[in-house]
């Protein structure tokens, strides 16, 4: 069987989890639901979420790497008030957590990101519409009172970079994510294997025969969760529910000139919180600050891009010591448990992204599903920061590191 990366095994009949013990037990983590989506989802679909760029190093550094960060254990200290609430972006979140934007999740589940800003609403979080979405920022912004934040990708259109971005303003989308590590779509040799990057006959065959072996999808989310196109482009992208026609433009329209003049030319456009998504070097992340962004997401887009570069985790503490003092970092990649909240917090970001596990867990169990894993996710943030003796996010830092299990924080950018 092809190999899917960590847990790919979950739903082998002869080992580990069978399909009725799949469906009669509960879900408690990512990777939980990771396994029901995989059952859920045609192929194409769940490769797509879950693949990464070509061999998959990068993809597979991104979960390990936080493991090697050992944290410090205290006892007998007053933690009968542990509170979980930070400010990120300027918003009060009832923990540091944000749902980064991904493309094509209204696939995932039926009306997938309406679904998912409910859920980060109800959680107290923020959700991050993706310009390639399914569904609009206006549907998405009707469903809650919360203001998403709005992801956008630097096209060669620059007149419907700036349509998007009063779309977005007008919907009361108040910050920014704007990915600036996309100049062209990276290697994904599990698309290419399931004629997602792919036209003609056999394509359409490869692709049909998924489908079929999925009718409940086929039924909820194509039949039910319709129209499948992509809701913020639908008025230029000819054709914007057949994918085929969607990648052709959207392959022509990345922007492989972009330059940090471009940056400067979107702050002089966008009037509310700028965010850099993309970063993962301290010069670049100087570069930012320079240029008037509110704050940087470490982030190499969830090892989809360039493989062999170094994970979030790995590339964090570089970042932190340089512009740590002077703008917000979040961090992305990899991020899986509460306790690699804790990890991500301790090494100096302020908050995280959470991509695959929001959708395995709205395509695995949906709206209740992802309700769910939020609220297990800060349960366990709560215990870490319970059992390392600290009752505020503010107070989480390097003193909240093992000291003799960890290299010195310093040097922890270093560690491949």
């Amino acid at each position: 069987m092809h190999h899917d990366g960590p847990g790919s095994g979950a739903l082998h009949c002869g080992g580990g989890l069978t399909a009725m013990t799949l469906k009669l037990s509960y879900p408690a983590t990512a990777e939980d639901y990771r396994a029901r989506a995989r059952a859920r989802l045609p192929r194409f679909l769940f490769d797509y979420l879950d693949g990464g760029a070509t061999d998959e190093q990068t993809l597979r550094a991104n979960e390990t790497e936080w493991d090697g960060i050992k944290l410090r254990q205290r006892v007998l200290i007053d933690v009968d008030q542990v509170d979980t609430t930070s400010t990120l972006a300027g918003e009060t979140c009832d923990m540091p957590v944000v749902l980064a934007p991904l493309g094509l999740a209204g696939m995932m589940a039926r009306r997938g990101e309406v679904q998912a800003a409910r859920s980060a609403e109800a959680a107290g979080i923020p959700f991050t519409l993706s310009t390639v979405g399914i569904c609009p920022v206006e549907e998405v912004q009707t469903s809650v009172s919360r203001a998403a934040w709005f992801q956008l990708y630097m096209i060669r259109d620059r007149a419907r970079i700036e349509a998007l971005l009063d779309k977005a303003w007008a919907a009361g989308c108040r910050t920014l994510v704007f990915t600036v590590d996309l100049p062209q779509p990276g290697m994904r040799h599990r698309d290419f294997r399931n004629g997602l990057s792919s036209s003609g006959a056999r394509a359409k065959a490869l692709k049909a025969v998924q489908l079929l072996s999925r009718p409940g999808w086929l039924w909820d989310v194509a039949v039910r969760g319709g129209p499948l196109n992509f809701g913020n482009l639908s008025d230029v992208v000819p054709n914007a529910g057949d994918l085929d026609a969607f990648k052709s433009w959207i392959d022509a329209q990345f922007d492989p000139t972009v330059t940090w003049a471009d940056i400067e030319w979107l702050r002089r456009h966008w009037k509310g919180t700028l965010l850099l998504k993309g970063i993962l070097d301290g010069e670049d992340a100087r570069q930012a600050v320079s240029v008037g962004a509110d704050g940087i997401i470490v982030s190499n887009h969830g090892g989809r891009q360039l493989d062999g570069v170094a994970s979030g985790a790995s590339k964090l503490p570089e970042i932190v010591a340089a512009v740590g003092s002077e703008t917000e970092l979040l961090v992305d990649g990899g991020i899986r448990s509460g306790v690699d909240i804790f990890r991500a917090l301790a090494l100096g970001a302020r908050g995280v992204m959470i991509g695959r596990p929001w959708a395995w867990a709205l395509a695995g169990g949906g709206e209740a599903g992802l309700n769910n894993l939020l609220a297990s996710l800060q349960q366990e943030l709560r215990l870490a920061m319970t059992l390392t003796g600290v009752t505020r996010i503010a107070d989480i830092g390097t003193d909240q590191l093992d000291r003799n299990s960890n290299p010195e924080p310093g040097k922890l950018g270093e560690q491949q």
